[in-house]
């Protein structure tokens, strides 16, 4: 068999076999014992340059000649960059862990700045916490940590005014902007609810947040827009198998009626008074005083007007929801935190920066916050009667339907006509 081998192979013997076979195996476990220092099992160390981070930051956007502009800076945060720095410097007045100060080998800690770009980055992408770990110089585990105090600082700094609900002052701003806009005295805005896809749900929750209209399991948010697409109402967390009558009937929507905190905004339409403004909803919600619902199915020329400009202002809230959600690509693509606390946190710190960006670009239909004097919570029996009245309900939408028939509006004459 020697003799048949190649040129190039050497004849060898079986004793050669084994003896080079056994050199081999040596000079591995050799190299394997040079490279175990005993650490294999730990974490392995990065060394992460965050001065040339910083750098890279500052050279990048905030510098007096910036290498990107204005417009790109927006494009990429979301806002502007006068809006950033002021939470920047906001945060890190409220929440110490957002100061810089040194690790525990006393090196250079990370700097506001990049703290908060990373949180932000976060939100408007929805990618991973490691994504921006080559531009930043942060680690995974860090950039998950900024994302959650960031959203909890945010939430405590800006909620009492970005996530208000409205004020006397509020409401006749939005009275008189809806009805210019929408031709519909009284009304303050429109209610729905969206679903975000959870991922990471844990398995014994799957059952509790599916639906069968929904391939994964969601969690719900209900909430209230303006026409100028600023949310006055939200609610999130409520499970995903459930509908808009299962959370209204969970949600804080009209607890400040109840208890006698809400304020005083009555109105007139066809020289009736009622004491509260109303919302535009879907079918699917009930009778009640304080909800305007389409009609379904119109045969008069008055109830077709009415069904054409319900429909239209309704759309408020699904704008606003198209809006939220494209310019926060975290709401729009599966969620991986793994409580729902983590979520609803993150859903509400969106809806604020939605909310102050608004008034930071000047569209805000109420942009200052004017308090109405305390009032001591006082529950009322008789508001509940009031909010499920049906026939106070049936008289409002009459009242409109008569209304905007005595308006002149060619364009929902032209589309009556066409009916």
């Amino acid at each position: 068999m020697a003799d048949e081998l190649p040129l190039w192979f050497p004849p060898m013997s079986s004793d050669d076999s084994s003896d080079s076979s056994i050199l081999f195996f040596q000079n591995l476990i050799e190299e394997a014992e040079l490279q175990d220092t005993g650490t294999s099992n730990r974490r392995r160390y990065i060394e992460r340059q965050r001065e040339e981070g910083h750098e890279t930051l500052m050279a990048d956007y905030f510098v007096e000649d910036p290498k990107y502009n204005e417009d790109i800076f927006r494009h990429r945060f979301r806002m502007s960059k006068r809006l950033f720095l002021k939470i920047v410097s906001d945060v890190e007045e409220n929440d110490p862990w957002f100061v810089e100060a040194p690790d525990a080998r006393g090196r250079k800690g990370f700097t506001p700045l990049q703290k908060v770009t990373s949180a932000i980055k976060q939100l408007a992408t929805g990618n991973t916490p490691d994504e921006n770990d080559e531009y930043l110089h942060m680690a995974e585990r860090t950039s998950r940590e900024c994302l959650e105090y960031f959203c909890d600082t945010v939430c405590k700094i800006y909620g009492p005014e970005f996530s208000r609900r409205p004020t006397s002052h509020d409401m006749a701003l939005l009275y008189q902007a809806h009805e210019e806009k929408h031709h519909l005295p009284g009304m303050f805005g429109s209610l729905d609810c969206t679903h975000f896809v959870w991922r990471f749900c844990p398995t014994e929750y799957r059952g509790q947040y599916m639906r069968g209209d929904h391939r994964y399991p969601t969690i719900m948010l209900e909430a209230v827009a303006s026409q100028d697409l600023w949310f006055w109402h939200a609610f999130a967390s409520p499970p995903g198998s459930q509908n808009d009558i299962n959370v209204l009937q969970q949600s804080p929507l009209f607890l400040t009626e109840r208890n006698g905190t809400a304020p005083k905004c009555p109105f007139y339409v066809n020289n009736h008074l009622y004491k509260r403004g109303y919302l535009l909803v879907d079918g699917i919600y009930p009778s009640w005083s304080v909800f305007v619902k389409s009609i379904p199915y119109p045969h008069e020329v008055n109830e077709k007007k009415f069904k054409r400009q319900h429909e239209a202002a309704r759309k408020d809230v699904e704008r606003a929801f198209g809006v939220l959600k494209g310019k926060w690509g975290v709401l729009s693509r599966p969620m991986r935190a793994r409580s729902v606390k983590k979520i609803r946190n993150v859903v509400y710190t969106c809806i604020i920066l939605h909310n102050m960006i608004l008034k930071d670009d000047g569209k805000a239909i109420a942009p200052v916050h004017i308090r109405d004097p305390p009032v001591e919570p006082a529950l009322d029996d008789t508001v509940l009667g009031e909010l499920l009245n049906e026939d106070t309900h049936w008289r409002l939408k009459h009242d409109l339907i008569d209304h905007l028939a005595s308006q002149d509006l060619p364009h929902l004459l032209a589309d009556s006509d066409e009916d």
